[in-house]
């Protein structure tokens, strides 16, 4: 986590055991989180690209299903760039594929 996050979850728990969460509506009852209705398809579409990519990463590179998986991350990536939302976050696993790729080579 970030300095920022730190400092949010410090404040968060700081809260939480001061009991100033106790008075909400719903306190003490479960979440309904089923309805994502109202998420942007942008974000379910990075989500499923990141949950990709992560798979990606523990496949060999004669897997047979990394060609389907690299097709449909690359239509995520795609439609995610249209959609205006950077995507460098996805090619981390073909730099660190091409890094090791140049140190086997003995190119580094």
């Amino acid at each position: 986590m970030g300095l920022i996050d730190d400092w949010a979850e410090r404040h968060i728990q700081q809260a939480q055991q001061a009991g100033e969460f106790d008075a909400l509506p719903g306190h003490g009852k479960p979440l309904q989180l089923d309805d994502d209705s109202a998420v942007p398809a942008e974000l379910q579409d990075r989500k499923d690209a990141l949950q990709l990519a992560d798979l990606l990463k523990t496949l060999d590179e004669d897997d047979p299903l990394v060609a389907p998986l690299d097709a449909r991350l690359w239509l995520l990536d795609m439609k995610l760039r249209q959609a205006g939302m950077s995507t460098g976050f996805l090619h981390q696993h073909y730099q660190r594929q091409l890094r090791a790729r140049f140190i086997r080579s003995g190119r580094s």
